[in-house]
């Protein structure tokens, strides 16, 4: 804390400066001063915290000194060291902001207490001033928050007029209540399937992004910029005293459809906004579900569209099932036949949407092919989840699919995984049918007759397709593998000192002769032969 002292009695001022241990308290002196005007002109370059001064002395007195340093620094404070003990005096004193009036002779303590006191002051109002100004920091940094806080409530009709106002009036809205209002909402629509750029993990931040860009590309407009709970961009347009409707939604026709083109060169991708009816305060949240509902409508119309809420009732008629349309789809997918499957779902849309049909008639038949689709699935004992993996997640919520090439995309890919989960568990079945007879091999060898008009019987299958599959996934007829397989037997056992007669009869021949014939065939040695340089030769068959 810096400290100046002002006495014209040289005596006094060396023993205030000199004999008071100042530094003990953190009080450094700064400047001395015979007079008033002296003083004066140290106190703007030396900048004390506090002024000890005596009253009367040459050319300015204490209180004319006190006067002045109160108009040009009142943060300063202000100590009397005075050898007058008159009431006016220290009236006058208190009057002009003195915080302690001491009477000379003043022990150094004395002194010492009341600049502390000063200096005491001095860090309150410090801690005080900087409290304040902590305070309002965190409430600039919030305020931005608070505000979209309170448009969302407001969107949500949370609020009566007073307290609409209110918060218009604590949050340093420049609105008026009594003004006229429409609702925009923007999001950016849906990713195709061949964009690379970016996947469906990076919406957030393509959100944020169509954000920024609407607070920019609006911001000399009278239109405030939020988000909803959902992550999509509102605009709250605000009407001018001046215009008419027709006039604000004019306005805001150029306006949101310069956004979309600016989102468009930006980003590379298209958004979408739809456009709530206009009114006053208390129809803003109506404004606002309607525009939400318009957005929807990219369902029918497609992307990169600014659609106005039209209030038209929807057709009450109910989805007319097609039987014909049933069959040929399940035919399909029975027959793997993939082209077939698309070219079915691409002409039901297409005669969808040739009719005028509302967004809620396009669910209702999304709803009625997700049926189909679980029919197919279910007849087959397989799970809906397993067979649908991500896509599984929009028969749970049609809501996710925001627009007609969205829509159109996901049936026909949902269609294309049935297909997909067919052949993979049909190849799995094959496998493990093959693995039955390779078993079943292995348990008979030897025991009984090995055919394959036995081994059909046994697995409860046509022997042709259990020929034809066995040669698919073995690359040998099922005649050839018993061959290698009794033959590798029966060598075994003659390595292992078995009788000819006993190995044949164990690899399943009756007919020893036709054994050696088929065994000498085979390994390019007959057995008794190989009996004799078993132990020097190493058989590999012909």
């Amino acid at each position: 804390m810096n400290l100046m002292i002002v006495e014209d009695e040289i005596r006094i001022m060396n023993s205030l400066v000199n004999n008071i241990p100042w530094n003990e308290y953190d009080i450094e002196v700064v400047a001395a001063a015979e007079n008033g005007l002296e003083a004066l002109s140290l106190i703007e370059r030396k900048k004390p915290d506090i002024v000890l001064l005596d009253i009367e002395m040459p050319e300015m007195d204490g209180l004319t000194l006190a006067k002045l340093v109160r108009e040009l620094e009142p943060q300063i404070k202000l100590v009397v060291l005075s050898g007058h003990d008159d009431f006016h005096y220290a009236q006058a004193a208190v009057g002009l902001g003195v915080m302690k009036y001491l009477l000379k002779p003043a022990g150094d303590q004395e002194i010492m207490d009341a600049v502390l006191q000063a200096a005491g002051e001095i860090r309150k109002e410090l801690m005080e001033k900087h409290s304040m100004l902590e305070l309002k920091r965190k409430w600039q940094d919030r305020l931005p928050q608070l505000q979209d806080d309170f448009y969302r409530n407001w969107m949500m009709d949370r609020y009566a007029e007073w307290e609409l106002q209110k918060h218009m009036q604590e949050l340093n809205l420049s609105l008026n209540v009594f003004s006229t209002f429409v609702v925009a909402v923007c999001e950016i629509d849906p990713l195709s399937e061949q964009d690379v750029r970016f996947t469906s993990s990076d919406q957030s931040l393509l959100q944020f992004s169509l954000e920024c860009i609407t607070s920019e590309c609006l911001r000399d407009e009278d239109c405030r910029v939020f988000t909803d709970a959902d992550g999509a961009t509102i605009l709250l347009f605000v009407g001018k005293p001046e215009e008419s409707e027709q006039e604000v939604i004019q306005r805001i026709n150029v306006n949101v459809a310069r956004l979309l083109n600016i989102v468009k060169e930006c980003l590379k991708i298209t958004a979408s906004a739809g456009l709530g009816t206009f009114g006053s305060w208390d129809h803003v949240s109506l404004s606002y579900r309607q525009a939400r509902r318009a957005i929807q409508e990219r369902a029918i119309y497609g992307n990169d569209m600014f659609i106005p809420y039209l209030d038209v009732a929807s057709s009450r008629q109910p989805v007319q099932f097609d039987s014909d349309f049933e069959k040929q789809l399940e035919i399909a997918v029975h027959t793997d036949d993939s082209l077939e499957v698309i070219r079915l779902i691409e002409n039901y849309f297409e005669q969808l949407y040739a009719y005028d049909v509302s967004t809620q008639r396009v669910y209702e038949h999304l709803l009625y092919l997700s049926s189909l689709f679980t029919r197919i699935i279910q007849s087959r004992g397989w799970s809906m989840q397993q067979v649908l993996q991500e896509d599984y997640s929009a028969f749970l919520a049609f809501g996710s699919l925001l627009s007609k090439d969205q829509i159109v995309t996901w049936a026909k890919r949902v269609a294309s995984r049935i297909i997909l989960y067919r052949e993979k568990e049909r190849k799995h079945s094959s496998h493990e049918l093959v693995k039955k007879m390779l078993d079943t091999v292995e348990l008979m060898l030897g025991k009984e007759e090995l055919t394959l008009h036995t081994l059909a019987e046994r697995l409860y299958v046509n022997p042709s397709y259990l020929s034809r599959l066995f040669k698919k996934e073995e690359g040998k007829s099922f005649s050839e593998y018993v061959l290698k397989r009794s033959m590798e037997y029966a060598k075994e056992l003659l390595l292992n000192g078995v009788k000819v007669y006993d190995a044949a009869e164990a690899a399943g021949y009756r007919d020893v002769s036709y054994f050696a014939k088929v065994f000498r065939k085979y390994w390019g040695v007959a057995p008794s032969e190989f009996k004799r340089q078993e132990r020097t030769t190493e058989l590999t068959p012909d």
